[in-house]
Parts: C-alpha cells; sequence; structure tokens
C-alpha cells in the first residue's frame, strides 16, 4: 500500500563540488573509496523512515543492478543518529532531514558525494543546491519535502474544527470536540517539542529554558488525553476510528485519508509549524559506499524521483521530474504550499538538542 510521509527558503545556485572525480580535495577523499557512475560493490542496506520508498523502485533497482535492498526504519533522526553514531551500523544510506544533516558532518558520519558517481545530481532544483544547513550539498542530495501539521478526521469534529496546535493541547478543547483519549502526538523530540512551543508562540528553535519549559508543561498536561506518541502508524489510526486528531507529515495524512470512509483534513496550524527536507547521504563507514551512490544516483533520475512523489505524494527536489509528476500533485497546495509563511525549519541548536529530547522525555513519564 502507498504511503506518504517526510524547505524551502534554501537558497542559492546549484554547485557540485568534487571528489577527486567528484566532491572535495583529493586528501579529504582519501579516505573513501571511489566509485563510477553505476558500480555496485555489495547489497544495499537501506535505513530510512517508514514506508517512505516505493517498493517498485527498489525492485527496479535490484533488477537492474543485480543487488539487493535491505530496508530498516526509525521513528525520528535522533534515533537514527544513536544507532549510527556508535559506528558499524551495517547501513549504507540513510534519509536524514535538514537540521540533523549539519550534526552528521560535524561528528564525521557522513562521507562526501561524489560526482561521478552521481551524476543525476544536477537534476536537483537550483533552490535546494546550496542548502544551508549542508552548502554547496557536498554531503546530501535532497530526497523529498513537505510540512508538518495536524490530521483530523472532520466526520467526528464537524468541518468548523480550529486550525490550532490546540486540538493536540488545550483541555477545552479536547473537551468541546471529543477527543480526550483520540489524540496522537509524533514520538520525535524536535517536531512534538516544536509544536508546543509553536503553540505558545514560540520559535520550534527556541533555545530559551524557559520557553522550553513552558513547552514541556503543555505536553506533560495533554499526556492524559494522548492515545500514542506515534511516527508511524498516526494516519492510519485516525481512518481506523482508534483517534480523532493526529500530528504527522503531510504525504502519510494525503494518502491514508484517500482511503478512509470518513472526510478529513490535515492542515499547519495558524500559529504556523515544520517545513523540512530530507536529503540521501552515504555513511562515511557504509560497507557498500558505490552501491548506496548508484542508488542516490537511481533515485535522482527523472522518471524515478516523479515516480517517488507520485508514490508517497511529497513535493519532489528534483527539477527534473516535474514533468513527470502527476498533475493532481503538483496542484495540490498541501503537497506543494503556495504559502510559505507560517513555516519554519528546524535547525541544529548545537549543545541545546539534548534539551528537546530530555523535555519530552520527562514530560511523557
Amino acid at each position: 500500500m502507498r504511503k506518504w510521509i517526510r524547505l524551502l527558503a534554501l537558497f542559492g545556485a546549484f554547485s557540485l563540488i568534487a571528489v577527486v572525480t567528484g566532491c572535495g580535495s583529493d586528501e579529504e577523499s582519501s579516505a573513501f573509496k571511489l566509485c563510477a557512475e553505476g558500480e555496485t560493490d555489495g547489497n544495499l542496506n537501506f535505513y530510512n523512515w517508514s514506508e517512505y520508498m516505493d517498493p517498485d523502485l527498489i525492485a527496479a533497482f535490484q533488477d537492474q543492478h543485480g543487488v539487493s535492498v535491505t530496508e530498516d526504519f526509525y521513528p525520528s533522526n535522533e534515533e537514527m543518529h544513536g544507532k549510527i553514531g556508535v559506528g558499524n551500523s551495517g547501513y549504507d544510506l540513510i534519509v536524514p532531514s535538514d537540521y540533523m544533516v549539519s550534526i552528521l558532518i560535524s561528528d564525521e558520519l557522513i562521507q562526501p558525494i561524489q560526482a561521478a558517481a552521481v551524476p543525476n545530481q544536477a537534476n536537483i532544483a537550483e533552490r535546494f543546491g546550496d542548502p544551508p544547513y549542508d552548502p554547496g550539498a557536498i554531503y546530501t542530495a535532497a530526497y523529498q519535502w513537505g510540512t508538518t501539521g495536524v490530521g483530523v478526521d472532520t466526520g467526528v469534529t464537524g468541518e468548523d474544527v480550529p486550525h490550532t496546535w490546540g486540538l493536540l493541547f488545550d483541555s477545552g478543547l479536547a473537551e468541546q470536540y471529543g477527543l480526550s483519549g483520540k489524540i496522537s502526538l509524533l514520538d520525535d523530540p524536535r517536531e512534538t517539542v516544536g509544536a508546543a512551543l509553536k503553540y505558545l508562540g514560540y520559535s520550534l528553535n527556541s533555545t530559551s529554558a524557559d520557553e522550553l519549559a513552558e513547552a514541556e508543561a503543555v505536553i506533560a498536561n495533554a499526556v492524559s488525553r494522548i492515545a500514542a506518541f506515534d511516527s508511524d502508524q498516526y494516519s492510519e489510526l485516525i481512518v481506523m476510528g482508534e483517534t480523532v486528531v493526529g500530528h504527522g507529515y503531510s504525504g502519510n495524512f494525503l494518502w491514508d485519508f484517500e482511503e478512509g470512509d470518513s472526510t478529513y483534513d490535515y492542515f499547519v496550524p495558524d500559529e504556523g509549524g515544520t517545513i523540512w527536507v530530507d536529503n540521501m547521504a552515504v555513511l562515511a563507514d557504509a560497507p557498500h559506499p558505490c552501491t548506496a551512490f548508484a542508488f542516490m544516483n537511481f533515485l535522482l533520475d527523472a522518471e524515478n524521483g516523479a515516480q517517488l512523489t507520485n508514490y508517497n505524494w511529497y513535493a519532489s527536489p528534483n527539477a527534473a521530474s516535474e514533468p513527470h509528476i502527476d498533475q493532481e500533485v503538483l496542484d495540490n497546495p498541501i503537497i506543494y504550499p503556495t504559502d510559505m509563511s507560517k513555516l519554519e525549519f528546524i535547525e541544529d541548536t548545537g549543545d541545546f538538542e539534548i534539551n528537546y529530547t530530555d523535555a519530552l522525555s520527562r514530560a511523557r513519564s
């Protein structure tokens, strides 16, 4: 079953930087195995967000290159970082979000893209070619982008439900719309604490201890009304009637809502929300880096990039893919929002990052 899961103030022109025959200097790249276009060096171990990849694309890559692909899943950037950060994870390719990319670069956990192995990187739209979290797109290639917001079963709440994070956090609204025990939040520190911060009128990148404490209290107060902290099935929970309102990513809600029997809505709350770019990156200790770069190049093909967006209904950063994307997808303002004014990127807050994880952990306990 197809799903949809995990912007835009990305600046500047696209530039390819080489690793010997690709990015970076000879000295920088000497520690990494050099790969040619289409070269494989074993089976691929792919670590990704759940239900974010069209299985038909994996099958086509396997057939084309004579390798197998094993895909494992993580619910948050933080869990992924914890798994690969100890080293020797066995994974080759990951899909980190924008703010996590800068952390991975700083921790030397990912390697530069080799331009000779990934010529299709040139297909990426200019606005994604020089992202602030990876200047020059040296280490990463944009995968998909979208928003984080709220999905609602309006067949239960009525069509006039307010577009506010208060549906998740406000006890009065929970009572008014019968939401107690019917709410889900993402199992993701930056997203969930960020949602509480936006509800309070703060930046989701706040480094104020006082503001973070307020957000923690908001979540803790809501815990008794929360059915699940879930980053995988939040949209399915609504369609199955297990919840009425959920916190999650635009694409997943859109696809599952088409299959439901009620009426639904997805929105970025009026207080504002998250816009994100997920990216492909090859681990510094990848056992099969050439296969990883081959798969990255395969996904950046114009038609393959379009197939991915037509499958998961997340916006494509691949400019060459646009002619092949279904018109109903291109015209959907939830997938390709026209108003970016309420959207904010999650940024790396440096040493303050651990406070988000700790705040969510305490709030849930």
